[in-house]
């Protein structure tokens, strides 16, 4: 029989049942059967909707909820568009990249939906060794947090190995991460940022405090690449000044040593280093000694680098001349106090003299006839007794006696009782040898033209002209001999001060500075060193002769050509000194 056969069977049979059924009368309680069946299927339907409804309801709600919750509610950070906020790329003047944003990870819990944070922490402890364990655990543990950190910043190999482990409920966040290629070379000019990459100090603040953090807050940054910041620094020169100031240390056996290099008539800064320093891109390892900034954030009694200012002073006013002579031939004694001479020549000297041999007893005559308004009045202008302005924000200010009474004002003549940043002696010994003017520093790009906007003329011209004679003599024949360069003509000012120790002047702890000008004949450049408390100078001293000034002639010896700056010699190839 076919298929078709069998159906046509089938549904004569049924035909047949179906009229004896009516014969019979028995289609009345099937009717009442299936309109049972039917109503019942109806209310199953009608449940089914109901449900369904019900659960798109619940699941419609908890979606509403949260696109309207605070994001704080959460989590603990700031939305992903603002984590992944560009800083912008910090250069020096060439270009290159001292600072830029890498693209990392960090990794994230939700605990309401770790099954088991037992195995979690386990786990994750074999890819992160150093986690702290019994912390993660007390984080994953919580089931009604929704969010929490649980390592910043990972590297891509730790991120591969951590989904690896297929923990339910553990995330990656994107994020930005700050690199210094640099390493520590300019760390206290670019300072450095917090994990959630905004500025801590540094550059990195001051680009912070330009407007960036207030649009971060905001959430008005965003992924972008940002215009890079170029700063006046040359990382070569940088380069340079950090290798002498941390050999410095280290040679010297020193508690701390610095070096900058300032352009004199734009007032840009091409490199600056302060030993001991960090690397900014780990600055915990250094937050013991080498936060400190000691070039701008540290106030040190600058000793006898003081007395080219107390010089050039008492020149300006008109009170004294290069051709005057002054009593040194005995100490002075001041209200309980003596005054004497550490290279003590017992005679009359001239004031180039006086300069020459770093006489006290005889700068202590020449600022008595300055007079200690008059003194005031002129290290005010100089920049020495107010608030150094700089873009920067670690800067300190400097210290002064309340009341300045005789005493004060010979002590501070020779660079004692008044406590100043090395960066902003060396400003000011910059406006003594350009001219006479006094240009704030800058670490940002700065021509002559933006200089002389906010110059301030603080000397005359002839004193400028005074000042620099006396740089190059004291270069030939003073102490400033171990600083000469051939054929760059090196000029400046040794100062060996004694530190303060519990109240009292100590002799076997000295603070060196070497405050130096190049090429003296028509000065660039001004460089200042520094090497606080040496214990293992050149030939066996620790005065600034020995210290400071070698690393003033380091630093020029191996920076100048790069700067630019020609040598200049003599027909026999002998170093050629300009007379004026």
């Amino acid at each position: 029989m076919s298929f078709l056969s069998r159906i046509m069977v089938l549904k004569s049979q049924a035909h047949f049942s179906a009229g004896t059924n009516n014969r019979l009368g028995g289609n009345r309680p099937i009717e009442g059967s299936r309109k049972k069946k039917a109503g019942q299927a109806k209310s199953r339907v009608g449940l089914l909707i109901v449900g369904f409804v019900a659960v798109y309801c619940v699941i419609g709600g908890r979606l509403v909820e949260y696109a309207v919750r605070d994001p704080d509610v959460v989590s603990s950070i700031l939305p992903p568009d603002r984590l992944m906020a560009s800083r912008p790329d910090i250069l020096d003047r060439n270009g290159e990249v001292m600072a830029t944003d890498i693209r990392t990870v960090s990794l994230f819990a939700e605990p309401n939906k770790v099954v088991d944070p037992d195995e979690a922490v386990e786990k994750l402890a074999t890819v992160l060794p150093d986690l702290d364990m019994k912390g993660t655990y007390k984080k994953l543990a919580n089931r009604t947090s929704h969010f929490a950190w649980l390592r910043r910043q990972l590297t891509p190999k730790q991120q591969s190995q951590i989904l690896a482990l297929g923990i339910p409920g553990i995330g990656f966040r994107p994020e930005k991460r700050r690199f210094y290629p640099g390493g520590a070379t300019a760390a206290h000019i670019l300072g450095y940022v917090n994990i959630d990459n905004r500025g801590v100090a540094g550059m990195e603040k001051y680009i912070d405090d330009q407007g960036l953090a207030d649009l971060a807050s905001v959430g008005m940054t965003s992924d972008q690449p940002l215009e890079p910041v170029r700063l006046s620094i040359d990382v070569r020169v940088q380069n340079i000044v950090r290798d002498v100031v941390v050999n410095a240390v280290k040679n010297y056996e020193a508690k701390g040593a610095g070096a900058v290099i300032l352009d004199i008539h734009t007032g840009e800064v091409l490199g600056m280093a302060s030993a001991p320093d960090f690397d900014p891109n780990n600055p915990l390892e250094g937050a013991k000694e080498g936060w400190l900034n000691r070039m701008s954030n540290g106030t040190f009694e600058m000793g006898s680098t003081f007395k080219t200012f107390s010089l050039a002073m008492a020149l300006d006013t008109g009170k004294v001349s290069l051709n005057d002579s002054f009593d040194a031939t005995q100490p002075i004694r001041i209200g309980g106090f003596t005054i004497h001479d550490f290279h003590g020549q017992r005679r009359w000297l001239t004031l180039p003299e006086v300069f020459q041999y770093s006489s006290n007893v005889g700068t202590a005559r020449i600022i008595d006839i300055v007079g200690i308004d008059a003194q005031k009045d002129y290290l005010t202008k100089l920049g020495l007794l107010t608030k150094m302005q700089t873009e920067l924000p670690e800067v300190k200010m400097p210290s002064q006696p309340k009341v300045w009474k005789k005493i004060n004002s010979v002590t501070i003549s020779f660079g004692h009782g008044v406590s100043t940043t090395p960066l902003q002696t060396a400003v000011a010994g910059a406006a003594l040898v350009n001219g006479g003017k006094l240009i704030e520093p800058t670490f940002l790009p700065r021509n002559r033209e933006q200089a002389d906007e906010v110059a301030e003329v603080v000397v005359k011209k002839t004193t400028s002209d005074d000042v620099r004679y006396l740089f190059k003599l004291n270069g030939i024949k003073g102490s400033g001999r171990n600083a000469d360069v051939p054929g760059f003509n090196v000029g400046g000012k040794t100062g060996t001060a004694d530190k303060v120790v519990n109240g009292r002047y100590a002799t076997n702890l000295n603070f060196n500075a070497f405050l130096a000008a190049f090429p003296i004949d028509d000065p660039k450049y001004v460089v200042l060193t520094f090497c606080d408390e040496p214990h293992n100078g050149e030939k066996g001293q620790n005065i600034a002769a020995y210290t400071a000034a070698p690393m003033v002639k380091n630093i020029i010896a191996r920076a100048a050509p790069i700067l630019g700056v020609e040598p200049k010699f003599g027909d026999d190839g002998s170093a050629m000194l300009v007379s004026y």
